[in-house]
């Protein structure tokens, strides 16, 4: 090659650009500390919220109060920082792509260098399997063959030729090439879609929308509150720095201080559930975003396909032959259209496979691709047919080759008895006569999505061709192959889930709109009048491409990254939440752009891999709709244990209300120490609990629970019926307790030892109500016995460490003594005890009635959490855990 090379750089003019240019390097990504990373977990709203309730507690001589609460915050913001550790390193991984040598043409001679000291203007020498270190145009090739689908989407590798252009991160499948540095670093095209990646900014989720409402109510109620209550304690006398202690105490209590670690170790079950299902989680939000999913765009190599290059057809004059086997193996079943189409098609397969340097081979069990994926198609045709293609590759070599001209788009080799040409059907067949039969085959399985391929071989006759077109005289057809790069077989059934779901889905992607369309057709993505576009024909105005690509079934081929960041924006624009599902570089961008990012664990690059928030282990399309379902069930059962813990702050706010009302006289039935004992202690492992409840088998069935956390159902049931239920039952338990040990009605309230005995009846009276409370907000609309009372396989263990805690905090002296509370008379006990099955009575009786009026009025009302009216009507069944 070195006496048609131009002369290259000098080592001081490429040292002088190295100086002038920078390192042929990738723009580093900015990524904030651990350090920082850590101080905005504790520094978020919600954490804020709870820092000033510790500040409150101890300048309200409150320290025991104060320090469990920073405990709080910090535990939850260390354990979301670890769970999050491995954020977004797409920029690293990008940069990984680049070779850490190559080899160049300086001073007259080859060198082997570091890629970063690449300059522009340098000679690039590239061989088979190497990567392309920067962008560059082409100056000579032979048979070069280039792999550029993970920047462009294509399934196959395309030629090069003169003048052509290479961009980084694409690697050189087959041949060989010296080619001229146009760019490097940060003005290479993967640079642009590294820049494209980290500088969208992620969508706030609407899990993360959720909680901030729900946390400013709860904020401003607390706040609310406690003002209230202040203003109260100082008209009934109270002196002021008592009044503010006082006011302090009921707005820290009303703090649910157990929310937000409950939630992150919900999203963590959720994520470790979805692992069960080949989903690994890489931000736990995206848990729940996945179940408010509405909008899939989905790449379709490697995702809708198998990303394989196989054989499917095979058609001779003499005739045709359907091969049934996926992947690069030499076993298929073969169905021949007669006994006379053997021998032409074994002589097809055999010259395809001669014309052709790619095979496959069998690597520790698996058959894989060995240079171009359709050559190894052909070549694993060729063992299926029972040639040892192996032996024949020994003892046959080609004299000369002709590799692909993209112009005459066919290629030759010469072997010693004939010359076998290989290319497009209409740019072979009008070699061969054209035999009508021929063109009625090509169009049939062109219609069918395929790719043909015509193979033709003319006797040498001791001639020697010196370039493609005499390789071109006296051809003879031999036949034609027609590849396929199969559907998944899980994608059909899985878009049906998908729609079912209320989800709508679109094909995204780099490859020829025929192509595109054949493969939706055959996975049942597209529906007959269903658009089928290319990025060229895409709206600029983002309301216009919105609208027209807000439907089921579009498929939009021929797309830029630029373009699939638009689509992302565009549809979500139409207030869709948007997953984008892809493979390759160029899908990084849209995949850190869209609500969810969801990748290919198997066949994706690092590069989507890092900027996606789910990452599909096993490459199936299935887990997409397994992992909506857990993200519904993730999403129904943050509200049942958001219902669960405003029941108790009900209960834990009634004292407070009634203290207030009579003027100071009735004394506190529960301190501040013992509502953050129920709050951090008792409550937190049966919420937890709740939050790993199993999905109801209907949540796929209708579109995604949509509206606030914080809804009707939970407000209802949290202060219209169980929060005062558990309030009066633990008033109720105070009051027998004194009049137990011996307190009139016309006698002041005791203090000391029997004040402290009753305030334990009330607490405990909480602690029973709640362990029953927890079984009913499994659902809003079935009582627990309905659902089994251990399906969920954490709730029953739960309620029992936080009575057997809850018993401690009552028995222990010590421990007693801090909270303000002792042991319970006997009647004290009594009312505890039967907390349980009141409230669990009273909630059954709500949710009959309740379901009764919903048989009489079917249309009114809005369908219960996780529940969707239809499904109940039809009387479908249900798995454990219902809506909540």
């Amino acid at each position: 090659m070195a006496d048609v090379l131009p002369p290259g750089l000098t080592t001081a003019e490429a040292t002088q650009r190295r100086a002038k240019d920078g390192a042929n390097r990738l723009p580093a990504a900015r990524r904030p500390s651990v350090v920082r990373r850590l101080l905005g977990e504790l520094t978020h709203f919600f954490a804020l919220l709870l820092w000033a309730a510790a500040a409150l507690a101890f300048f309200a001589k409150l320290p025991q109060l104060s320090i469990a609460i920073i405990a709080v915050i910090v535990l939850n913001g260390v354990f979301a920082l670890i769970q999050q550790a491995r954020a977004d390193r797409a920029a690293d991984r990008l940069q990984q792509m680049l070779p850490t040598r190559i080899t160049v043409w300086r001073n007259g001679r080859r060198q082997v260098i570091e890629a970063e000291d690449v300059v522009v203007d340098d000679i690039l020498l590239l061989e088979s399997g190497d990567r392309v270190p920067a962008d560059a145009v082409v100056l000579t090739e032979n048979r070069l063959l280039v792999d550029s689908s993970m920047l462009t989407g294509e399934s196959v590798a395309g030629a090069a030729a003169v003048g052509d252009a290479l961009f980084a991160g694409t690697f050189v499948v087959e041949g060989d090439t010296c080619a001229r540095v146009t760019a490097i670093g940060q003005h290479t095209r993967l640079a642009g879609i590294a820049r494209l990646t980290t500088s969208t900014t992620k969508p706030d989720t609407p899990l993360t929308r959720g909680l901030r409402g729900v946390v400013r109510l709860t904020a401003a109620i607390a706040v609310g509150v406690g003002v209230v209550f202040l203003l109260i304690s100082m008209l009934v006398g109270n002196p002021v720095q008592q009044a503010f202690v006082f006011a302090i105490g009921v707005t820290v209590a009303l703090v649910p201080e157990a929310l937000l670690p409950t939630v992150t170790l919900s999203l963590a079950w959720g994520s470790e559930q979805m692992a069960k299902r080949q989903i690994l989680v890489r931000n736990l939000e995206a848990v729940e975003t996945l179940g408010s999913t509405t909008f899939i765009c989905t790449d379709k190599t490697g995702t809708l396909t198998r990303n394989q290059m196989t054989v499917v057809d095979a058609w001779t004059p003499a005739g045709s032959l359907t091969v049934d086997g996926a992947g690069y193996g030499p076993t298929a079943k073969l169905a021949w259209s007669s006994p006379t189409a053997a021998d032409p098609v074994r002589e097809l397969a055999l010259a395809a496979e001669r014309c052709s340097t790619g095979y496959a081979e069998e690597i520790q069990g698996n058959w894989r691709p060995h240079g171009d994926p359709m050559e190894a198609g052909l070549d694993a045709f060729a063992r299926r047919l029972g040639i040892d293609t192996d032996q024949d590759r020994r003892v046959v070599s080609a004299e000369l080759r002709f590799p692909f001209d993209p112009r005459l788009r066919r290629m030759a080799v010469v072997l010693a008895e004939e010359v076998v040409v290989k290319g497009a059907p209409d740019t072979v067949l009008p070699l061969c006569g054209d035999d009508p039969a021929a063109h009625q085959a090509v169009d049939a399985l062109t219609d069918r999505g395929l790719r043909v391929l015509a193979v033709a071989s003319s006797p040498r006759d001791g001639r020697t061709p010196r370039d493609q077109k005499q390789c071109d005289q006296g051809l003879r057809l031999l036949g034609l192959v027609a590849l396929q790069d199969p559907p998944r077989d899980e994608v059909s059934e899985s878009l049906q889930a998908c729609r079912r779901a209320g989800v709508k889905v679109a094909m995204v992607t780099g490859d020829h709109p025929a192509t595109a369309t054949a493969i939706a057709d055959q996975v049942g993505l597209r529906f007959p009048n269903s658009l089928v576009l290319s990025g060229a024909d895409l709206p600029e105005d983002e309301q216009h491409l919105g609208a027209l690509l807000d439907r089921d079934g579009v498929v939009i081929a021929r797309v830029s990254p630029e373009d699939k960041l638009r689509i992302a924006r565009a549809v979500r624009s139409r207030g869709h939440v948007v997953a984008m599902t892809g493979d390759g570089v160029n899908d990084a961008p849209a995949l850190h752009e869209a609500d969810i990012g969801v990748a290919m664990g198997e066949s994706g690059t690092d590069v989507a891999r890092e900027a996606a928030d789910l990452v599909l282990l096993d490459d199936s399309f299935a887990g997409i709709a397994a992992g909506i379902e857990q993200g519904r069930a993730t999403f129904v059962n943050i509200r049942r244990f958001l219902t669960y813990h405003l029941t108790d702050n009900v209960a834990e706010l009634a004292p407070f209300l009634v203290w207030a009302l009579s003027g100071g006289l009735f004394p506190l039935a529960l301190g501040v120490l013992q509502i953050l004992a129920l709050d951090i202690g008792t409550d937190t492992l049966s919420a937890v609990a709740l939050g790993a409840e199993p999905p109801a088998q209907h949540l796929l069935e209708g579109p995604p629970v949509r509206g606030r956390l914080m809804n009707h159902t939970v407000l209802r049931r949290a202060f219209g019926l169980l929060g005062p239920l558990e309030a009066v039952l633990s008033l109720a338990a105070f009051l027998v307790s004194m009049l137990a040990l011996g307190w009139r009605p016309a006698d002041p309230f005791p203090t000391g030892h029997a004040l402290a005995a009753a305030s334990g009846a009330a607490f405990i009276t909480v602690v029973f109500a709640q362990t029953a409370n927890v079984f009913a907000c499994r659902s809003s609309s079935r009582w627990p016995g309905a659902l089994g009372w251990t399906s969920n396989r954490l709730l029953v263990p739960a309620a029992l460490i936080g009575l057997t805690l809850s018993l401690v905090e009552l028995w222990v002296p010590p421990v007693a003594r801090l909270l303000g509370q002792w042991n319970p008379p006997l009647w004290g006990w009594v009312v505890a005890l039967s907390s349980m099955p009141i409230l669990l009575a009273v909630d059954a009786l709500d949710k009959h009635l309740r379901a009764r009026h919903r048989r009489r009025s079917p249309s009114s009302g809005s369908p219960e959490v996780g529940h969707s009216k239809s499904v109940e009507r039809q009387g479908l069944p249900k798995k454990s855990g219902c809506g909540g």
